[in-house]
């Protein structure tokens, strides 16, 4: 009888990467774009800091799946009545569908601008790829998926970058968007959106759930030790390379768009990249735009499967659940509804979730009855607590500077 091979470092790296593609998504494109745009390098040091929080809560995502085997919404829907659990899952499931409209839209821009196809048709198109790109993870397993989106991540990396190679930053004022500061009112609103949307409480569910099975055959010969290193790796790597992509969106809108108006819609944005850059930059920047929507709306359905097989405690087959998550969509935009206008109604939704996914994510990983001797230490526990506060903090001014403003 043949033994499974011990994990090698390298066997450990890819979940990681899925949840990455959350942050390079239509919606962090539009909000780091228009960060370079209207304030140049000032808010630099704000994308850094938003992808070290996401660091640390990623990664306690991750340790909760490794240690416990087992995903946060399973975790939570263990300590809910079935009234309590039921309702979780409605603003859960109301999350994830709000996600995917963000990432269908953004999908269906991308297909607008490269082939003129209408913004609906271009929003199915969106999502019948993205369901194929599951089917692969459903057919031939996670670890194919991880390699698919990783090729993904690459594509999105030659487009999102391709503008700092034709008009490279000034060192010097990119070093001084390191130190904090704000220019008005205005950049501080705009601050709070960078950090506030960076945290997606989709992929902080999808996340444990993709490593709960790392004690398995992909684990085979590691202990919880060696595959928490292994996932501090991944983790450390995946969204180095997203802070890096974000980075990139708004250094290319700083050098190159800087107070041109315009930059308020994807639409726009291409527009002048094309005039202001070339073309080919337009083209790659498009391309991978349609990239990021492709890749980010399976990782958003994957999710939402995940937070009903955790809540609910039941699976529908994925093609109607895709089916379902995209009507919203296309249907705003056979309305004619502005596509821009609905990704920022999408990113007002998800910040309402991030709280019920955030709060009990730092709970459970403190706590040793759950993780053993694996639980978060005083001082991760003290840093997680005040990014979750944090973050709440954001969204609760970003809400009601919505919704009053």
């Amino acid at each position: 009888m043949s033994r499974a091979k011990p994990a090698r470092g390298v066997t450990l790296l890819g979940p990681a990467f899925i949840a990455a593609v959350a942050y390079v998504d239509p919606g962090n494109v539009a909000t780091n774009v228009t960060a370079g745009a209207r304030y140049g390098y000032t808010l630099v040091w704000v994308v850094v800091l938003a992808n070290v929080m996401a660091v640390l809560v990623q990664y306690l995502s991750a340790k909760l799946g490794i240690v416990t085997g087992r995903s946060l919404a399973s975790q939570i829907g263990d300590r809910l009545p079935t009234a309590a659990r039921i309702g979780y899952w409605l603003q859960a499931e109301a999350i994830a569908v709000a996600t995917d409209m963000a990432e269908v839209i953004g999908g269906a821009i991308a297909l607008a601008l490269l082939f003129d196809i209408p913004l609906a048709a271009g929003a199915v198109c969106t999502a019948a790829v993205s369901l194929l790109l599951l089917r692969v993870g459903d057919t031939r397993g996670q670890h194919v998926l991880e390699r698919v989106i990783m090729g993904f991540l690459a594509l999105i990396a030659v487009g999102f970058t391709a503008g700092l190679v034709v008009e490279p930053p000034s060192a010097g004022a990119l070093a001084g968007g390191l130190a904090p500061s704000f220019v008005g009112t205005d950049s501080v609103l705009l601050a709070s959106g960078i950090i506030g949307a960076t945290v997606m409480p989709h992929v902080i569910y999808l996340h444990s759930g993709l490593t709960a099975g790392r004690l398995g055959l992909r684990g085979a010969g590691a202990g919880v030790p060696r595959l928490l290193a292994g996932t501090r790796a991944d983790v450390f790597s995946a969204l180095v390379v997203a802070g890096l992509l974000n980075l990139s969106l708004l250094v290319v809108a700083a050098s190159s768009l800087h107070g041109l108006p315009g930059t308020d819609t994807l639409q726009g944005v291409h527009g002048l990249l094309s005039s202001e850059v070339g073309t080919g930059v337009a083209l790659l920047f498009a391309v991978a735009l349609l990239g990021s929507g492709l890749a980010s709306t399976a990782v958003g359905s994957a999710a939402g499967a995940e937070v009903m097989q955790g809540l609910l405690r039941r699976r529908i087959p994925l093609v109607l659940r895709r089916t379902l998550t995209v009507i919203p969509a296309v249907a705003l935009l056979a309305l004619g509804a502005e596509p821009s206008a609905a990704l920022v109604i999408s990113q007002v939704v998800l910040s309402m979730g991030i709280p019920f996914a955030l709060v009990p994510l730092v709970l459970l990983t403190s706590r040793r009855a759950v993780m053993g001797e694996h639980a978060n230490r005083p001082a991760t526990t003290v840093a997680a607590a005040a990014i979750a506060a944090c973050v709440i903090a954001l969204n609760t001014v970003l809400l009601y500077l919505t919704f009053t403003g």
